[in-house]
């Protein structure tokens, strides 16, 4: 009789969570790293890609490694160079995530037709046929004749046409859809995507050929598949943005080739995505003037400081327990803050309803917003719009206090350009030298005070 742990191993079958890529050798009604119920999915065993034959290199010391600059190629959009740290890295595998219809296969056909001008570029498609990407990319004008495309969904061919045609960029879309025959789980499950990308990545580092792998976003907003497909790539780029509006947020969450939290702005048009050079001018351009409740906050995503507008209203709530609604912020962090300004700062919001609003469509959570958030939320409450040449940047602390915040003078240097000539800034030393008018506050209540008038 074979005990039941010796079956499981002689059945040479594992179990892998669909949500975190926790595996086991039995199946689990609820898995034992992410906690949820009913993921774990049977998942036969296959040659694994990091056991391919190759050549065996010896250590190598760092000091012997040869070093120097990274050598990148620009894809031709501004924007998207910008995200990716200046450019694409050869050998580098990128991952970029979205909503369905943000715009991810638009904005890397016009990217593929920018870098097929310097030689060729394959795009392979597992979703679509040729003649469908055929006519998008007549709506884009982008028929270039080194724009090689491909509907295949074996990863095992795609790589032969790789290697033999060795283009400058290689575009998948998507991984979800790519399959190993000698696995027997079915294409975009957790064994099939984590094979496929390590076949892909070992392409790239191999033959130094930069791949870009489109992944499907769930509806809680993560990457389908495991998450170890975000830490087996360089780089990983997320699409923001509501459909409702005209602006898309290329966002980088992790880049080992630049830095984290870089964005690139886009706008939606008939012909594809179009450049937004001055982000900033942008989202403000539709701000209400004289009105109570709007506040411009000094952010900075990755290098670049943004000027948004946070807009807040604050109305009498017919209910036992008040509504309290963010969008484009984090809700517990406006949580926070409405607490700080009840107990700190004075005011009576227990039975008031508060809804905050990024106007534009964008999502910010740095903490620099804090202030923002504050003197909105007082300002609608006391039905006081404060100037409109004003702008603000600050954390606020549970005690009240203001912390300082990074890069304070490139934050003042765009509001300074965008015409502002008053700013509300934390309480520090040296405050950089700009033509405006700055209040220092180190305290919510001195903030309110300079806000306010006293």
């Amino acid at each position: 009789m074979v005990e039941t742990g010796e079956w499981w191993l002689k059945r040479k079958v594992r179990f892998t969570c669909q949500q975190c890529g926790q595996e086991s050798l039995k199946w689990m009604g609820r898995c034992p790293g992410c906690g949820e119920w009913n993921t774990m999915v049977e998942e036969g065993s296959g040659p694994s890609a990091v056991s391919l034959p190759g050549a065996l290199v010896p250590p190598v010391a760092v000091t012997e490694v040869q070093g120097g600059e990274l050598r990148r190629s620009l894809t031709g959009i501004r924007e998207l160079d910008r995200v990716l740290g200046g450019g694409v890295v050869p050998g580098s595998v990128v991952l970029v995530g979205g909503d369905p219809g943000i715009g991810k296969s638009t904005l890397l056909l016009q990217a593929a037709n920018q870098v097929s001008m310097n030689g060729p570029v394959l795009y392979i498609t597992g979703e679509e046929s040729v003649e469908q990407v055929r006519l998008r990319a007549e709506r884009l004008g982008t028929l270039s004749p080194r724009l090689y495309l491909m509907a295949e969904t074996s990863v095992e061919a795609a790589i032969l046409f790789i290697r033999d045609m060795c283009p400058l960029l290689v575009i998948i879309d998507s991984i979800q859809t790519m399959f190993l025959p000698e696995l027997s789980a079915a294409p975009g499950s957790v064994g099939q995507v984590r094979e496929c990308a390590a076949r892909l990545v070992r392409v790239a580092k191999v033959d130094q050929i930069p791949v870009v792998l489109v992944g499907h976003v769930t509806k809680d907003g993560a990457l389908a598949g495991p998450r170890v497909l975000e830490h087996m790539v360089d780089t990983v780029l997320y699409f923001e943005g509501d459909r409702h509006h005209a602006f898309r947020i290329l966002r980088s969450v992790k880049n080992r080739f630049g830095a984290t939290n870089e964005i690139g702005v886009f706008e939606m048009a008939a012909a594809g995505l179009q450049e937004v050079a001055n982000p900033s001018q942008l989202f403000l351009q539709q701000r209400p003037r004289g009105a109570a409740g709007s506040v411009v906050v000094m952010s900075l995503e990755g290098t670049r400081p943004v000027l948004l507008e946070v807009q807040a209203l604050v109305s009498g709530s017919g209910y036992a327990n008040p509504r309290r609604l963010a969008t484009g912020l984090d809700w517990n962090r406006a949580l926070l803050m409405i607490a700080v300004l009840d107990r700190r700062g004075g005011f009576s919001l227990a039975q008031s309803d508060v809804f905050l609003n990024v106007a534009g469509g964008v999502r910010a959570e740095e903490p620099a917003l804090d202030l923002g958030i504050c003197l909105a939320i007082a300002s609608s409450h006391r039905n006081r719009p404060l100037p409109v040449d004003m702008v603000v940047a600050g954390e606020v602390g549970l005690a009240g206090e203001v912390r300082a915040v990074t890069q304070l003078e490139t934050r003042l240097k765009e509001a300074a350009k965008l015409g502002f000539r008053r700013a509300i800034v934390p309480q520090q030393q040296g405050l950089p030298d700009v033509d405006m008018e700055l209040a220092a506050a180190g305290t919510l209540e001195e903030a309110l005070a300079a806000a306010f008038g006293g």
